[in-house]
């Protein structure tokens, strides 16, 4: 009988369990959203392969547990005429997530699953020194909990207030949190040193007196596993997709770079030092 290559099974989204020659199976899932007939398949797979339920994880996966070791071939040739993939374990770019955003949520400042699905297409398996993770939050919110991630975006405006549309009814002065808008005589005066680009005031704001241009704020080196820390932001709020991109390849070349083996991003970004970091972030963002 021929070695089972367990390696390979959990490259493809085959985990192992306690049981033997059974597996949970984990699928791919983007941003958090499935259609209906692809969770109609997934159904029919867990009933006909498994145990007859699936397991929701904490990154908006789906996993199949009780897969026998016999009907993977089977199992992955019938989700992919439904229209499922098997997802990756391993060091290798994850499942990417992300909150409903803009199109749904009223909080939302930034149209999330498109994003998520472009980051996807572009970065999904790519081979690593460790597992990378993106999460896309809409708003600062932050119900993605962004800073948890390799690489978290946030969704956020740069504001802009028009003198003529503006009543100073002082409602966006209540919505503001960070005491960034200020009633001086017959105008508004903007902290800019404040503003955490929330939104709030454009969202607020009954005679469309502000303005707002969505964009995106990253934080770079969270995780919150047997290594807790808090993404970091080095950069400031980017509005160009392009400019994100190319923000997140440098990211990602960094840590292939620096990383040793088996090692998170961001204990390699601490022992190459922050300042480096910081640099290679800033040349990405202005395209030098």
């Amino acid at each position: 009988m021929a070695a089972i290559d367990y390696k390979t099974l959990k490259n493809g989204g085959f985990m192992r369990q306690i049981q033997k020659n059974r597996f949970s199976l984990r699928l791919k899932v983007v941003g958090g959203n499935l259609t209906a007939g692809q969770l109609t398949i997934i159904a029919e797979i867990a009933k006909k392969y498994g145990d007859g339920h699936v397991h929701l994880t904490s990154r908006q996966g789906v996993e199949i547990p009780f897969i026998h070791l016999d009907n993977v071939d089977a199992v992955k040739n019938e989700l992919l005429e439904g229209g499922v993939l098997t997802g990756v374990c391993g060091p290798r770019v994850r499942t990417v997530t992300a909150c409903q955003g803009c199109t749904i949520c009223p909080s939302g400042c930034i149209d999330t699953y498109p994003l998520a699905v472009a980051i996807s297409d572009r970065y999904f398996g790519r081979e690593l020194p460790h597992k990378f993770k993106f999460g896309i939050t809409g708003c600062q919110n932050n119900c993605l909990k962004a800073e948890e991630n390799d690489l978290g975006i946030k969704g956020g405006y740069l504001i802009s207030w028009q003198k003529e549309l503006c009543t100073l009814c002082g409602v966006c002065v209540k919505a503001c949190r960070e005491n960034a808008i200020e009633i001086k005589g017959d105008s508004l005066i903007l902290h800019e040193e404040n503003c955490n680009h929330c939104g709030r005031c454009v969202k607020s704001c009954p005679t469309d007196a502000w303005q707002g241009t969505p964009g995106y704020l990253l934080s770079f080196g969270g995780t919150f596993g047997n290594l807790i820390a808090k993404g970091n932001q080095v950069l400031p709020i980017i509005y160009d997709e392009a400019v994100l991109f190319r923000v997140a390849d440098a990211a990602l070349a960094f840590f292939s770079e620096y990383a040793k083996q088996s090692e998170r991003f961001r204990i390699a970004v601490d022992r190459a030092g922050w300042n480096k970091f910081k640099k290679t972030m800033e040349q990405a963002y202005a395209g030098t």
